[in-house]
């Protein structure tokens, strides 16, 4: 595919599919650069989750627009909002965008999903193309994921521009960081974030294990425990904290997604499952030991070894290795 697919864009109104969670989305940044550098004058919409209207607006950057898709029964992220599905497609086709881009997954449903959106034009991945000017990429079916979307755009003739994350901390961040009280005790890199929680239950490391682990870093390395997590997380950081020697500082709940990662950029490390904060520490570069029991680990691992040590433990039984993991990566200059 030659650049001029994309280039002829240039000043189109452009919508692009992605309804996932945050870790997802985080991974899709590297692409949507990729993709405003190849179309620096276009209008970019993005159709995804209702939470993730808090990304678009944090990567104004790359999106102009964002519009909440109500869902559909084979994306399992959120319920179908059946009352709003006419309304929804009616507005996409009434819009006319010029370009729709499906960066949803493999095509096998999303396609049909972007194809009502009824643009003049289709990109994405997919394996038959519906009309004249569909352009379809194959899904890659190995790979890390910020690298198969980054393949996705540099295939219909985006220039690549890294495949680092990115996060930007704004001043409302930090605000609300302060305003939370959480750093009354803590000085920048005199902690270890730990974030016991995933998005699915049976994706998390033991609250023993992360106890055990907190304690061993906050008693022989002389380092402040931060716990970590949602709202609805904190029974679980609540279920840690009573099982460590050394009392932590529990963040959970009181900190929006932004918070959160302000104050991870000032941690030492963290000790996370495989979950979105994962990628928030890769895009802001902050040391890390993820634990994986259920997903891809070549998939959904951080690009950077070094900096992040991935860890398989789907029984919990590796508690040293975490351990001499973080004691390794603390030491690194």
């Amino acid at each position: 595919m030659t650049s001029s697919w994309l280039h002829r864009h240039d000043k189109a109104t452009v919508v692009i599919f992605r309804a996932l969670q945050l870790g997802d989305m985080l991974c899709a940044v590297p692409a949507l650069r990729a993709l405003r550098a190849a179309m620096p004058r276009a209008r970019i919409s993005l159709v995804g989750l209702p939470w993730a209207e808090q990304f678009a607006c944090r990567f104004r950057r790359y999106i102009d627009e964002f519009i909440a898709f109500p869902g559909h029964a084979a994306f399992p992220e959120q319920p179908v909002r059946l009352a709003q599905l006419h309304d929804f497609y009616a507005g996409m086709r009434a819009r006319r965008f010029d370009l729709a881009l499906q960066m949803h997954g493999n095509g096998q449903y999303s396609n049909a999903v972007v194809r009502a959106f009824g643009a003049r034009a289709m990109g994405g991945f997919g394996a038959v193309a519906g009309g004249t000017d569909e352009c379809l990429i194959p899904f890659p079916e190995t790979g890390a994921e910020p690298l198969r979307l980054l393949a996705l755009a540099t295939g219909l003739g985006a220039p690549a521009c890294g495949p680092q994350l990115e996060f930007p901390i704004t001043g409302e961040d930090e605000r609300a960081l302060h305003a939370s009280g959480v750093l009354r005790t803590l000085a920048p890199g005199s902690y270890v974030c730990i974030h016991p929680g995933a998005r699915s239950a049976d994706k998390c490391w033991p609250a023993a294990r992360f106890a055990a682990v907190a304690d061993q870093l906050a008693i022989r390395a002389g380092l402040d425990i931060v716990l970590t997590g949602s709202p609805a997380e904190a029974p679980l950081t609540a279920a840690v904290a009573r099982l460590m020697r050394r009392a932590p500082v529990d963040a959970a709940g009181p900190l929006s997604i932004g918070a959160m990662a302000a104050l991870m950029s000032r941690a030492r490390l963290l000790i996370c499952n495989d979950t979105g904060v994962s990628h928030i520490a890769a895009a802001l570069r902050l040391r890390s030991v993820v634990i994986f029991s259920k997903a891809d680990m070549r998939r959904w691992a951080p690009l950077d070894q070094q900096l992040h040590r991935c860890l398989w433990d789907p029984f919990g039984e590796r508690e040293n290795t975490v351990v001499d993991q973080a004691r390794a990566l603390l030491m690194l200059r």
